[in-house]
């Protein structure tokens, strides 16, 4: 394998590193800094972890099993109505950037993902 065909997935640490991310997210946001995001959200963050890991783990060019397990996977249009305000986007942002802190992404992965998902998490306001 080249270096131009390794994807940011196995760059960052494969399997494990998007499940530390994930779990570290989930946790991040569960505590009271996060509250109107934490409230947006299932009392049971279970499923919700498995999903972002699914996601993620696309998302950064690994294995699609999840996204074809879902029959695909349109991240706008599952967020469309759970009526994303600037601050809970900016929660969202926070959450996650203190959550690749956690998970010990490297500061380069972690700054190309936090560049790449901030016009993403812009683009669920002009969705509610």
């Amino acid at each position: 394998m080249t270096a131009e065909t390794v994807t940011p997935y196995e760059k960052i640490g494969g399997a494990a590193a998007v499940r530390r991310l994930a779990e570290a997210f989930y946790d991040v946001m569960d505590t009271p800094e996060y509250t109107q995001l934490r409230a947006m959200h299932e009392p049971d963050l279970g499923p919700t972890r498995e999903a972002l890991a699914g996601f993620l783990t696309a998302w950064l060019g690994g294995p699609r099993d999840w996204i074809t397990s879902q029959g695909g996977f349109c991240v706008m249009s599952r967020h469309a109505g759970m009526g994303i305000t600037e601050g809970t986007r900016a929660q969202w942002m926070a959450a996650m950037q203190c959550a690749l802190a956690q998970a010990e992404i490297a500061p380069p992965w972690a700054d190309k993902m936090m560049q790449a998902l901030e016009p993403v998490s812009r683009a669920m306001l002009r969705r509610r």
